[in-house]
């Protein structure tokens, strides 16, 4: 991919909007502001616009942001972003290029991580892998020849909407199942299992059987080489691998497992890299 020097990353989350310099690679200067609570999409806009302006500088190349919502690839258009109600169709990638005259790129948060590990991450050893993420929601970025695989509106990927059981595997696979199955925070079940609770344990073996699930319908419908895991559940793979690889271990197609790799993501700062990687991944 080719590589720009000066990006500016921005994480756009429902509480909290965060923006960095990321010269090289390596970040070097950070702003950060509460997300407006507010009904003026105006008003979240505009502290969006002064949140960047503070990290900005005239040698910027580009601007990636990463969203939880849907968006129209091409144009930046963001759709019904996740906890700013205000924001239900917004022109994001126009608005930021009149304001920093240079170019932007909008894509939703999978895709950003999938996109960063390709660059920054693990998977730059892997030409074909989905970055899955396994946090309050489950959700995927698909990397197909080296890059993020083109679609219309950031849909791709969205594993975790695909119906499953009672409900979908979202349900099932992300943080979602340890609140509504123990009534219990994954973190906190993580804690006991260290400390070899066995019920702890049981509740990780449990989720570990459903996202073996889930991933064996990433592998018929997507076919990767590799899985990268992010997300706050990832940190606890150690807990549920076992059960996870027992359960793919049924899949059709066995030869096809032989080379598969499914690990947790090492990056930090992955929500701020995988928004720059956009301009990266675009311009390459």
């Amino acid at each position: 991919m080719e590589s720009l020097k000066n990006i500016i990353g921005v994480d756009l989350g429902g509480t909290n909007m965060r923006a960095a310099f990321v010269k090289s690679g390596e970040i070097t200067n950070k702003s950060a502001r509460l997300v407006p609570k507010t009904d003026n999409a105006d008003e979240v806009t505009n502290a969006l616009i002064q949140t960047i302006a503070e990290v900005f500088t005239p040698e910027v190349e580009g601007i990636g942001v990463g969203v939880p919502s849907l968006v129209k690839s091409g144009e930046g258009i963001v759709y019904d972003v996740q906890n700013i109600p205000s924001w239900k169709k917004i022109h994001l990638k126009e608005i930021l290029e009149k304001a920093f005259k240079c170019p932007v790129y909008v894509n939703n948060d999978a895709n950003c991580f999938a996109v960063g590990e390709r660059v920054f991450g693990t998977g730059t050893q892997y030409d074909d892998f989905v970055g899955l993420i396994t946090g309050t929601g489950l959700g995927a970025g698909i990397i197909k020849g080296g890059h993020l695989l083109p679609d219309q509106n950031c849909g791709a990927g969205e594993f975790g909407m695909i119906p499953y059981l009672d409900d979908n595997y979202e349900r099932y696979c992300s943080g979602q199942f340890f609140s509504r199955r123990f009534h219990a925070d994954g973190g906190e079940l993580a804690q006991k299992a260290a400390h070899g609770d066995q019920s702890a344990l049981a509740a990780f073996a449990e989720y570990g059987q459903h996202l073996g699930k889930a991933i064996k319908t990433v592998l018929l419908t997507v076919d990767p080489g590799a899985i990268i895991l992010g997300g706050s559940v990832s940190k606890s793979f150690e807990f549920y691998k076992e059960a996870m690889w027992q359960e793919i271990s049924d899949y059709p197609y066995g030869f096809a497992l032989e080379n598969l790799k499914i690990v947790p993501s090492e990056m930090q700062e992955v929500s701020i890299l995988g928004a720059a990687a956009l301009c990266m991944d675009a311009l390459s």
